[in-house]
């Protein structure tokens, strides 16, 4: 039996978070014992957790980037559960749990899965350059996609051992099947008609998940006579931004942003497509949840879209920032026996 800890930022919407989540439940299932420590206090997330008797799960209640008082008793709870293996989801969770190892002196070997391919600004930056070391010194660094993995290594960043290990999902708990009905249930809910082009998105409300462009790609659609709407799954601090945009563009009745939804599929399901315009991605577990949904994925060539999207046969890609090509990839799906072919297509890559 493995008693192994997973370090994550929070336990907030995220995928990174989702990901480490559904490894522990996985590993829980197997009979190995898993605790949880999540550096700050969000915990929109934590009653996904299904771990076995006798585990655990600890907030360390960080009030600032680095917290020597939640350090403190990040390393005193390492003492207690003296786990076989640390699980760090990130480099920020990298760094709080090979300091509390040092401060606890305890050696345990120390993985870090990584979930991201760009910085976007100098805080990132500088951040990074704290961060390489702490990845030199892993026993092992484990990344989401091969795109990922040589970006990073170009740059320096780099364990011991390093390993690709696409996402994945779960492909009973993401199925057509699982409830066939929830898509048009969903739809006639939030007022969409059978003949509405729904393009989906769920993704938090950040600059870089970059909501946006299909805003303007609405607009454009609708201007040749396409019936788009957007579905926006999510929330977050550029939803102003967005009602603005659609506002402004004239296509305010044609956003539905639903807010956080702790189950996506329905919403999932109501879409014909579902995209990701985002600036920076690794390999997104939206996409492949989306895809595991039957549900062909226009994409941002970013990170490992291309190793997860053929375009197509499950999608397309388009160039980073590119609207043009974009609501051309868009149109290309309005057909739906297309979307519906490539759809059935995204489904068999997944599995």
């Amino acid at each position: 039996m493995t008693r192994a800890m997973f370090v994550t930022g929070s336990l907030a919407h995220g995928g990174a978070e989702r990901h480490s989540i559904t490894l522990m439940n996985r590993l829980a299932e197997r009979r190995h014992e898993c605790h949880a420590v999540y550096i700050k206090s969000g915990t929109q997330q934590l009653d996904r957790l299904r771990l076995r008797d006798g585990a655990t799960a600890v907030c360390l209640d960080a009030a600032r980037y680095l917290d020597l008082s939640a350090l403190a008793r990040f390393a005193r709870h390492l003492t207690r559960v003296q786990p076989s293996v640390v699980v760090a989801a990130n480099p920020y969770a990298l760094m709080y749990a090979s300091l509390a190892m040092r401060l606890a002196r305890r050696r345990v070997p120390l993985l870090v899965t990584f979930h991201s391919t760009r910085l976007l600004g100098l805080k990132e930056h500088l951040q990074m350059a704290a961060y390489r070391p702490l990845f030199w010194a892993a026993d092992c660094a484990v990344f989401v996609c091969e795109n990922q993995r040589q970006y990073w290594r170009q740059r320096g960043v780099f364990s011991r051992r390093n390993e690709v290990i696409y996402n994945g999902v779960d492909t009973n708990e993401f199925s057509e099947a699982h409830d066939p009905g929830a898509g048009g249930r969903m739809r006639a809910a939030l007022g969409l008609r059978d003949a509405d082009y729904v393009i989906g998105i769920a993704a938090v409300l950040r600059p870089e998940k970059n909501h946006l462009q299909l805003v303007d790609a609405i607009a454009l659609l609708r201007a040749r006579g396409i019936p788009a709407r957007a579905l926006i799954i999510g929330d977050g601090p550029m939803r102003a931004a967005v009602e603005a945009r659609a506002r402004a563009r004239k296509v305010e009745n044609d956003v539905v942003i639903t807010g956080f939804q702790r189950d996506v599929r329905p919403h999932v399901a109501a879409c014909d497509v579902m995209t990701l315009c985002s600036f920076t991605e690794a390999f997104s577990l939206a996409a492949l949840e989306a895809m595991a949904l039957g549900k062909p994925v226009v994409h941002a060539e970013v990170g490992g879209a291309a190793e997860m999207i053929s375009p197509g046969h499950n999608g397309y890609l388009f160039p980073v920032g590119d609207t043009g090509a974009f609501v051309g990839a868009l149109t290309a799906l309005a057909d739906r026996m297309d979307s519906r072919r490539m759809g059935g297509n995204a489904r068999r890559v997944v599995e």
